[in-house]
């Protein structure tokens, strides 16, 4: 289980904040920490999340934007494909495009981390029995308005053809296989969830979208998974507690912090229950350089307030939507000011919003740079502060729970994750490489 861009001080930012709601003092996986590791590439001292994944999907160091190839841009064989030598079953569970960094290095080999579309057709020609997430867009043929490809491949259709049910909505999801067996047949066992065009909702837009929470999915995906008598290998990311991160959106990054506590309480659960699972929980790197506690009006406070993200109604980018919708209309700019600043403190619950903050919206131009303009607003409320709107090079944790977790305990490098998971899994990462590399294995 990855949370992208999930640093030390994330950890505690939910743990915190779940106290002030209700006291509660422990996050699902507290008791469970056993370390900490490093996550440099092999090109820079701060990973992304294309190399950082690679090392632990496939135990390699290498450079940024690669996707499950080495320095010399040959393949590396990951977990996934390890797990499918052993008869196990595969899934891949995220919030992202499902062809976005995290999933696609355990699941393709290509030397830019931006060849979705072929990613995609990696994808499918595996045997992965689940498959859920966001990046419908590199599915459809060109033909189909907001598709990103740029031939008539119909991914969606091969999918079915090969065996898949299709699903597209929350409630889809929730029907899946119910067909066949009110049919009084197997349920087929391939799953294929594909719930937006792009990276799925932030947590805290969801209740506005038709799309499933990281929890049910997840819990979706072990049901599916479970049956099988030779073990399953399931990898789940929160995938956009890093983009949260990159936009230093404190609450969004929070939001879905705790949407991923929620997918990792359902794994734990079915791991005790089982008595035979390991969980293993652990960033590929930590976004944005967040800490609790900054300076203000110059001077430094010993606080940080998480009931203001609590009042945090959207996140920055869909307030962002909102005010370049108000900057659009025909009225003067004395009244779309006054809506502005309406609509800051409706949706961020800052009662007082600076002038300058509102001047700054009627003129930045962009929709990111509208979005980067909403977060300091609350950051500053919050007393919350970030370094960066990039990755950090800072150590992340590393908690396990179930057999073999104690072969984690300490501070490792990155590789390392996926060099203890094939031994605990029986799994030649060297010998599945050596036949890749021959063309023995599917591509």
């Amino acid at each position: 289980m990855i949370p992208d861009g999930f640093g030390p001080a994330s950890v505690t930012m939910a743990r915190d904040y779940l106290r002030w709601r209700d006291g509660q003092k422990e996050l699902p996986y507290d008791s469970l920490q056993v370390g900490s590791i490093r996550t440099y590439a092999s090109d820079s001292y701060i990973t992304d999340s294309a190399a950082g994944g690679t090392a632990l999907a496939t135990g390699t160091k290498t450079y940024n934007g690669a996707v499950a190839v080495d320095t010399s841009r040959q393949a590396v064989a990951t977990l996934l494909e390890g797990a499918e030598r052993r008869d196990m079953s595969t899934g891949l569970v995220v919030t992202s495009r499902l062809t976005h960094a995290t999933p696609a290095v355990f699941s393709s080999h290509v030397p830019d981390r931006g060849q979705e579309n072929r990613i995609a057709r990696q994808q499918l020609n595996k045997d992965i029995e689940v498959m859920l997430g966001g990046g419908r867009r590199h599915f459809l043929p060109q033909s189909v308005e907001g598709s990103a490809r740029e031939d008539d491949l119909d991914l969606l259709q091969a999918a079915q053809d090969r065996g898949y049910e299709v699903v597209q909505t929350a409630s889809e999801l929730s029907r899946a296989g119910e067909g066949q067996m009110q049919q009084n047949r197997p349920r087929q066992n391939r799953l294929l969830g594909l719930f937006s065009p792009g990276h799925m909702a932030y947590e805290i837009d969801r209740d506005h979208t038709q799309q499933p929470s990281l929890a049910a999915m997840t819990e979706t995906a072990i049901d599916r998974l479970s049956g099988n008598g030779e073990g399953y290998f399931l990898m789940v990311e929160g995938s956009r507690i890093d983009h949260a991160g990159h936009g230093n959106d404190a609450a969004s990054h929070l939001r879905d912090i705790l949407a991923f506590n929620r997918a990792a309480k359902s794994a734990l659960e079915a791991a005790q229950e089982d008595d035979n699972t390991l969980v293993v929980i652990v960033s590929d790197h930590e976004t944005g350089g967040l800490t609790l506690g900054r300076n203000r009006d110059g001077e430094g406070i010993y606080s940080w307030r998480p009931e203001t993200l609590a009042a945090v109604e959207a996140s920055s980018g869909a307030i962002a939507d909102s005010i370049r919708s108000i900057r659009s209309t025909g009225a003067s700019e004395a009244a779309k000011r006054k809506r502005i600043a309406g609509t800051l403190t409706r949706l961020t619950g800052v009662q007082d919003v600076p002038t300058e903050t509102v001047s700054n919206l009627m003129t930045v131009e962009g929709p990111y740079a509208v979005g980067q303009a909403v977060s300091p607003l609350v950051n500053r409320q919050a007393l919350v502060g970030w370094t960066s709107h990039a990755h950090t090079a800072v150590d992340v944790n590393l908690y396990a729970y179930g057999p073999g977790a104690n072969a984690f305990v300490g501070h490792h490098d990155n590789t390392t994750i996926a060099q203890k998971l094939a031994n605990l899994m029986d799994v030649d990462l060297e010998s599945l490489t050596g036949n890749l590399r021959a063309g023995r294995e599917a591509r």
